[in-house]
């Protein structure tokens, strides 16, 4: 047989099949997440109501989720096997040239150098794109699981790392969704429509041109099944993936069934005939307080005995050199600038100025008389004026 006959076994049977499981589920998943996260544009609502609504959108989502993961067990196992029981070669693992490669083909690029430079059984493209693959599984996987399971991920993790999970869940896939159609889509169907994911084999014609090293190289001399240590390392294999795969498949299965806590949405309201709606013939009246007459003397400003009354009560702790929480209650000043909680006083707004709730907490070291409160509240009320 001459060599532009020759075909060179690439990808067997059962990693073509891994592929393409996980291209499908990763397809659905990326389709349905973004139109999820993009949920108001009108494209986004089209397929809303192609798959019928929000929820089986979900569904859908998450049993693609559960495919990716059932494939990324499987891929570990063959991983493992083609590691540890034939000692096959880590054609994946990048190495330094790798990185000669990619400065290389750069240069060729730009037209600098002639030649483009020789590369094995796998690129370095093709390098990357796997590891960013592995990379952006355990990522959307652990922030995925995290928005599955919110109530869990917070007794285990800080709050903080929910919002962070779903940021960073929505932003990888617009990355993973982009890579595969810009840079993976060129370089397998465009620059050269690569057939060996469908058959399996590359001609010794693509051999030369896109892995040239690989013919230069020695090949693999495949090991005898019958060797004792074959034999052994294949039962350990089996009884180590075994247990890893068990506790990985009990694991996801925890996850997938441990809570229910996505909010179903409600359907909508068909007819509006016959629904009716309560609404107060009258407004709710406003609270009013009233101020005592001997409280009433204080005046209406701070200067006419306001502040007379606060510095005396509250100035014990908050003046200018203790000022406790660093408020000052001696100065009409400090009151306005307040201290580490803010502005004590906000002209106009007495039932929410900070002075007036705190005095009425049952914690506060000291409670002033309702009647005061009910003579701050007006002097608030009414702007807080100094003079």
């Amino acid at each position: 047989m001459s060599n532009q006959e020759k075909k060179y076994l690439r990808f067997p049977l059962y990693r073509r099949v891994q592929h393409w499981v996980m291209v499908t589920s990763f397809i659905t998943l990326g389709f349905t997440g973004l139109i999820q996260k993009f949920n108001q544009a009108a494209f986004s609502e089209f397929l809303f109501r192609v798959l019928g609504g929000v929820e089986p959108t979900r569904i859908i989502h998450r049993v693609s989720a559960i495919v990716l993961a059932l494939v990324t067990i499987a891929h570990l196992g063959d991983f493992l096997y083609n590691w540890y029981v034939k000692r096959g070669r880590l054609l994946m693992l990048p190495d330094k040239d790798d990185l000669t490669n990619a400065w290389g083909l750069f240069l060729h690029n730009l037209g600098i150098r002639k030649e483009s430079p020789k590369q094995g059984f796998f690129t370095f493209e093709e390098k990357f794109e796997y590891w960013a693959l592995i990379w952006g599984t355990v990522l959307m996987g652990v922030t995925g699981f995290i928005l599955w399971n919110p109530l869990l991920a917070n007794k285990i993790l800080p709050a903080s790392w929910i919002p962070a999970a779903k940021a960073a869940h929505g932003l990888e896939a617009i990355l993973a969704v982009a890579a595969v159609a810009v840079w993976h889509s060129y370089h397998v169907l465009i620059k050269h429509f690569n057939k060996s994911m469908y058959t399996g084999y590359m001609s010794h014609e693509e051999m030369e041109h896109f892995h040239p090293k690989t013919l230069e190289e020695p090949a693999e001399e495949p090991l005898d099944p019958n060797t004792p240590q074959f034999k052994r390392r294949k039962k350990v294999f089996g009884v180590v993936y075994s247990i890893l795969a068990v506790g990985m498949l009990a694991a996801l299965t925890f996850l997938v069934f441990t809570e229910d806590t996505a909010l179903a949405t409600r359907p909508p309201v068909e007819e509006m005939e016959g629904v009716e709606a309560y609404s107060p013939l009258a407004p709710t009246a406003i609270p009013t307080y009233a101020v005592p007459a001997d409280i009433a003397d204080l005046g209406a400003s701070w200067n006419g005995g306001i502040g007379d009354y606060l510095t005396e009560t509250c100035g014990m702790c908050h003046n200018a050199g203790r000022g406790v929480g660093g408020l000052d209650m001696t100065s009409y000043q400090g009151v306005l600038e307040g201290g580490d909680s803010g502005p004590a006083v906000r002209p106009g707004a007495g039932g929410i100025s900070p002075v007036v709730l705190w005095a009425q907490r049952e914690d506060h070291l000291l409670q002033l008389d309702d009647e005061f409160v009910a003579a701050l509240r007006e002097w608030i009320d009414a702007g807080a004026i100094e003079n």
